[in-house]
């Protein structure tokens, strides 16, 4: 398969999906994909590593999550700029079918960093709390990586990006989430474990 070909299919798939869409899912969509609707959040995923790790792991693993972010964003950037993908918000054919937008803007669309972002942090954050064993996180899991997955599809429906971007990024977020989760927990490793009541 060629890369028209492929890109071909990308549209079409992009647009079936970006067809559900409704006034009130539309108000939806765009809440998930608004950077500073995140920001709460972080801010009680770190309190929530601190409080289950103790505050010396609880750094390692924010400081994790930190690097993630930079490495997604910058690896993003790189590769758009290297693609050169035009978003589907600025496609004439896109547009021409009907895309639903949300949101305008220029760049480029190849890959999706949010969606490398919130995929990194949930993987990155989830590997990170594992180091405490006394605890599956089962439910920390179900919750981000359900938040993840709604900000990554957002992109979609409020037409910055296409599905193989969405994919990708998340491909790449989940990747670099992992490794420095597991580069926190070699860190952590020669700490002593917190005693909890």
């Amino acid at each position: 398969m060629t890369w028209q070909e492929i890109h071909m299919l990308d549209q079409r798939l992009t647009l079936a999906i970006n067809s559900w869409n409704s006034p009130w899912s539309d108000k939806i969509w765009a809440f998930f994909s608004d950077i500073p609707v995140w920001i709460p959040l972080y801010v009680l995923i770190a309190g929530y590593a601190c409080f289950r790790l103790g505050w010396k792991k609880g750094l390692i693993v924010i400081a994790a999550a930190l690097l993630t972010f930079g490495f997604c964003d910058q690896f993003s950037n790189l590769i758009k700029n290297l693609v050169c993908r035009i978003r589907p918000l600025n496609d004439g054919y896109m547009i021409s079918q009907g895309l639903n937008i949300l949101e305008r803007g220029g760049g480029y669309s190849f890959f999706s960093a949010h969606a490398a972002n919130v995929l990194g942090l949930a993987t990155c954050t989830y590997t990170g709390l594992r180091e405490d064993t006394r605890k599956s996180y089962g439910t920390y899991a179900a919750l981000i990586f359900t938040w993840a997955a709604l900000v990554s599809v957002s992109r979609i429906f409020v037409g910055r990006h296409y599905l193989g971007d969405v994919l990708v990024g998340a491909a790449i977020g989940a990747a670099a989430g992992l490794a420095f989760g597991l580069l926190a927990r070699a860190v952590m490793k020669r700490l002593p474990s917190k005693k909890l009541a």
